[in-house]
């Protein structure tokens, strides 16, 4: 286990505060040496956890896989981290004597970290096969994996991806795999890659069956329809048997380079963030005449409302050109009829309900506050729905040009539980995500529920969400906190929604080059 400090880089898929904050991406690569046994009657399984630093806590990050009975493992899975560009690692290569919890020596055991900046968005994507592999298990057939290698800095092979186990075949097929371009072989389409082909064995000490070196040049002229060959060669065979040809046959079946685009990516390409608020004035929230009320405006001239709002707003404002924003408001009586609405234009004027920037959204809602009555149900599936409609008109662009965002302000229960679960397994589809921001001290399950972290969302018809697009925040957790602080937790998961969703849709950004 490794506590890593995180040398100031922000928190996983936060939110760049403006353009001015852009971050490079690193990849960590972990390996250790010489570590305590453990086990008893075999080695011990070693993995490591990398622990980020969060306002003094230390809270897990990510982990690698766990190395079965291996004193001297070289994990495969990597750490990647966000890290601003002026406090990026100034060592490309670090190794550590481990320590005890006690502080003491972990007896010789070292653990050593490789960074490497992954400047280059490009990723590749390979699917490959093997055929009559040598069978090494006595009773059985071989369990191949492979694993891939390319040059260090310090002239040894250092690893790069390893595949998972196919048991008892000599025929295997792997998962198609996904890695930076930058891992592989450093941007460098000529730089050798070395691929090892092993007989997996539960006490750690894998039979290897046999290697081949290529490149991503070479592997480039694999396609689906005409895949490519390497022997898998065992040189300590070759030597011994004369007619010796091979350990079997590596087929590699596709090979493809896209492009990995990032939030900053998009945001750089042209894509505008469509920000929409959506306030509850249901009575449950009290008289805005009356101290109490969660609407009513302190002298400071605020409220947990219009925290919210400028703590959203104040951000997200920077990613759209024209900075007019819908606010609409939901479960009031409106006048001169006294109709309860769940989607009216705060600012009266149905037909152009835009707000200029945050300080538009704040005055609007203050001056309607004295002429409309607090009222009810709390129906959350028209607002949802009205957003979903510009979203889905927004899917006719060939690249990604628009996003919406809405921020809904709640203080309680929903009503219309079934027509929200609906709306928003119908909206995940969309290119839109939903923000909920918890004022006052109900009870917010409902608002937990549709935030599909723990599990997938689904309507009431058994549909599930296509992703989560959901992000519940209860602002009492950070009534006392810099509003920062709450612009980031309420803001974690958009990048990578946003990322998600245009990468599903096979979308690029605006002014983006091939890959």
């Amino acid at each position: 286990m490794a506590h890593i400090p995180s040398g100031g880089a922000p928190a996983a898929g936060a939110a760049p505060m403006g353009p001015q904050y852009c971050v490079c991406k690193v990849e960590l690569s972990v390996s250790g040496q010489n570590l305590l046994d453990r086990d008893v009657t075999s080695k011990s399984d070693p993995f490591c956890v990398l622990f980020t630093e969060n306002n003094g806590r230390w809270i897990e990050y990510d982990r690698t896989e766990t190395a079965i009975n291996n004193l001297n493992p070289a994990f495969s899975k990597k750490f990647v981290l966000d890290y601003h560009f002026e406090e990026i690692v100034s060592s490309k290569k670090i190794t550590r004597p481990l320590l005890l919890l006690n502080d003491k020596p972990a007896g010789k055991g070292l653990i050593t970290i490789a960074a490497q900046e992954l400047s280059d968005n490009r990723v590749i994507t390979l699917s490959l096969a093997g055929r009559r592999l040598d069978k090494k298990d006595l009773f059985g057939k071989s369990d191949p994996f492979l694993e891939f290698y390319k040059p260090g800095d310090d002239g040894k092979w250092m690893l790069v991806h390893r595949t998972e186990v196919i048991k008892y075949t000599l025929d295997p097929v792997w998962k198609p795999f996904t890695v930076p371009l930058v891992s592989l072989c450093d941007g460098d389409m000529e730089k050798p890659i070395q691929v090892m082909c092993y007989d997996y064995d539960n006490d750690g000490g894998h039979d290897f069956i046999g290697e081949f070196q290529t490149s991503v040049s070479q592997m480039c002229e694999a396609r689906d329809s005409v895949p490519l060959e390497f022997e898998c060669i065992n040189p300590k065979k070759q030597r011994k048997k004369k007619n010796y040809k091979n350990s079997g046959i590596i087929i590699l079946r596709s090979c493809k380079i896209n492009r990995d685009y990032s939030f900053l990516d998009y945001i750089l390409g042209g894509c505008q963030l469509m920000f929409t608020v959506g306030i509850d004035f249901t009575a449950s929230n009290g008289n805005p005449l009356d101290p109490s009320s969660l609407h009513y405006i302190n002298p400071m001239g605020t409220n947990e409302y219009l925290s919210a709002i400028w703590a959203v707003g104040q951000i997200i404002q920077d990613y759209d050109s024209d900075k007019m924003f819908p606010a609409l408001g939901f479960g009031a009586q409106l006048p001169p009829d006294w109709k309860v609405s769940h989607e009216f234009a705060i600012n009266f004027n149905p037909t152009n309900p835009f707000c200029s920037g945050v300080d538009g959204i704040a005055q609007a809602y203050s001056a309607c506050l004295p002429h409309i009555r607090f009222y009810g149900p709390t129906n959350f599936s028209p607002i949802v729905n009205h957003v979903a409609r510009f979203a889905a008109q927004a899917t006719q662009q060939r690249t990604a040009t628009q996003y919406f965002i809405l921020l809904i302000i709640t203080d309680g229960v929903i009503s219309d539980m079934e027509e929200t679960r609906h709306a928003v397994v119908q909206a995940s589809k969309l290119p839109m995500s939903i923000i909920i921001v918890g004022v006052g001290n109900a009870d917010f399950a409902a608002m937990e529920f549709l935030d599909g972290d723990s599990r997938m969302l689904r309507s009431h018809t058994g549909e599930e969400a296509a992703r989560d697009i959901v992000q519940f925040v209860p602002f009492r957790e950070f009534r006392n906190a810099a509003k920062e602080t709450l612009a980031k937790a309420v803001l974690a998961e958009l990048p990578q929604q946003v990322v998600q969703y245009f990468k599903h849709k096979n979308l690029p950004p605006t002014n983006s080059e091939p890959a």
